[in-house]
């Protein structure tokens, strides 16, 4: 094993995070044409349809992409859609802003739990890495005006966006532990078949339109959020959870990209040089030697 594995990673997941990044802008695209979580269903079901024509593209069958370990599965289907959801409930209840910070706790946990319950060790090149990676998130997110105001009312939401992070953090380790035993189309069947399951009920409840032109879109966000857990996926195969969850700070990059591409969203001064330190972060964290090869 090489650096040049910790690069590939970190690539993989980079081009995930981007595709990603259209799929959390959806709600912005559809404006009020949908409910997010119509939204999220909608993906789900474009997304098992996508992967059931490529079984039977394959002349596959779907018995041979069953899990031994379904449990795992499910779990990390019901974190990984709650803690969107969570998060979605708290930017809708407080300033959008205030919640994307809190949110973006998650890598945090998220590193702290490969540390823990993974055995991941982190070296004073790694830590290096990670402040700068946490330190580019926080300027960006100061300059959007993140915590300049408080209100007594923000408690209660904020709490759930923190309970929120947890909930992705626990995601991020279970897409990990799950990708060492369980192929991509294993791994990418059972989180959009669950995702159906447990998203059913809460989006019909909160359905807003039936046209077919508000909704097909939708659908057809079910191949790219295949496409963008696939490369996730590839990544988590080969590198630590420690390694790539300060790589979804780049998140905050895409995202400004498309505010400006298709909203005239001008960023600030302080987003480009946040952005550039989360990318300097990167570069670090992918000049680590692997730990298998220390």
């Amino acid at each position: 094993m090489s650096r040049s594995q910790n690069l590939e990673a970190i690539l993989w997941v980079t081009a995930g995070t981007a595709v990603f990044s259209l799929i959390f802008a959806s709600g912005k695209f559809a404006g009020d044409a949908a409910s997010t979580l119509q939204i999220l269903f909608l993906r789900y079901i474009g997304g098992f349809a996508t992967l059931l024509a490529a079984v039977a593209a394959t002349g596959g069958r779907l018995s041979q992409f069953r899990s031994a370990r379904p449990a795992s599965h499910f779990l990390r289907a019901l974190v990984g859609a709650y803690g969107g959801v969570a998060l979605i409930h708290a930017s809708a209840n407080m300033p959008i802003v205030d919640a994307t910070a809190i949110g973006l706790l998650y890598v945090i946990f998220m590193v702290g739990l490969g540390v823990w319950f993974l055995g991941e060790r982190i070296t004073a090149q790694h830590c290096a890495g990670i402040v700068l990676c946490t330190a580019g998130a926080a300027v960006v997110m100061g300059s959007r005006g993140a915590f300049r105001s408080f209100d007594i009312a923000y408690l209660w939401p904020a709490a759930i966006a923190f309970g929120g992070a947890i909930l992705l953090a626990l995601e991020g380790i279970l897409i990990k532990t799950l990708s060492r035993s369980d192929q991509p189309l294993t791994v990418l069947l059972h989180v959009n078949f669950f995702g159906i399951l447990l998203l059913a009920v809460p989006a019909l409840l909160s359905w807003r339109s039936t046209d077919l032109a508000d909704n097909l879109p939708l659908l057809l966000l079910g191949p790219v959020g295949i496409t963008a857990q696939y490369f996730i996926i590839r990544g988590y195969r080969m590198a630590d959870v420690s390694v790539l969850g300060p790589v979804d700070y780049t998140w905050l990059i895409f995202a400004g990209l498309i505010g400006l591409a298709f909203f005239q969203e001008v960023p600030t001064m302080g987003s480009v040089i946040g952005s550039a330190v989360i990318a300097a972060g990167g570069v670090v964290l992918a000049l680590l030697k692997p730990a298998k090869a220390a």
